[in-house]
């Protein structure tokens, strides 16, 4: 499986594409921003998007997603309870002195267990609400080089040594310690995490040492 990732837009919010090596169709999971660079790297690997995943509603997160579904005519897939947010790209991010378009409806409204295919690979929804109502993981098993391997898309809902904030509307933080505990610490150590921001990590990694939801 190709992972292509890259830190978008001025909060730079990880995007990430992932593509069928076989097919090479793929998915990108939040297109905060940049399109064009989001599209230049679909084309150097011949990548054709089939979905558009926001994790969660917040601007720079889905900020892309209007002018990507323009140009590749892709689904837009979102938790329900984070579907009302993208009318709403434009005010919020206003309120941080940026710019960002409204996106269309979504095409398709995820729950909890729900999983998404392109080419010969499957993604599994895990709601994780907490950072926003509708925060959701995304959880894959493949093959690399002839070896196994397990990845989560956790958006905002966890980071390399912290946690999503709270403290906008619809957060709690009773709430995304749960959905942390319960969701993701319950997959196996060597899973690897790419984080919605910064850099990446694995549940063991986090479970150990994470100090706001750390199990020790």
């Amino acid at each position: 499986m190709i992972i292509r990732q890259m830190a978008l837009g001025p909060i730079q919010a990880n995007c990430f594409i992932l593509g069928c090596e076989e097919t090479r169709q793929a998915v990108v999971i939040d297109p905060g921003d940049e399109n064009d660079r989001i599209l230049a790297t679909l084309a150097k690997d011949r990548l054709t998007v089939v979905h558009i995943i926001n994790t969660h509603g917040h601007f720079d997160h889905v900020g892309a997603n209007k002018r990507l579904k323009e140009v590749t005519g892709a689904d837009i897939l979102i938790h329900s309870a984070d579907a009302p947010m993208l009318a709403q790209l434009s005010a919020t991010a206003a309120a941080w002195g940026l710019a960002a378009e409204n996106s269309p409806t979504a095409d398709r409204l995820l729950k909890d267990g729900d999983t998404i295919t392109f080419g010969t690979h499957t993604l599994t929804v895990l709601h994780t609400p907490g950072h926003t109502p509708g925060g959701i993981c995304l959880s894959i098993e493949y093959t690399h080089a002839g070896a196994p391997k397990k990845a989560i898309f956790v958006g905002d809902t966890l980071f390399a040594g912290s946690i999503g904030r709270t403290d906008f509307p619809g957060g709690n933080l009773d709430t995304l310690i749960s959905s942390i505990r319960t969701k993701l610490f319950s997959l196996e150590d060597e899973v690897k995490v790419y984080p919605g921001h910064m850099g990446n990590t694995t549940i063991g990694v986090e479970k150990r040492t994470n100090p706001f939801c750390g199990m020790g």
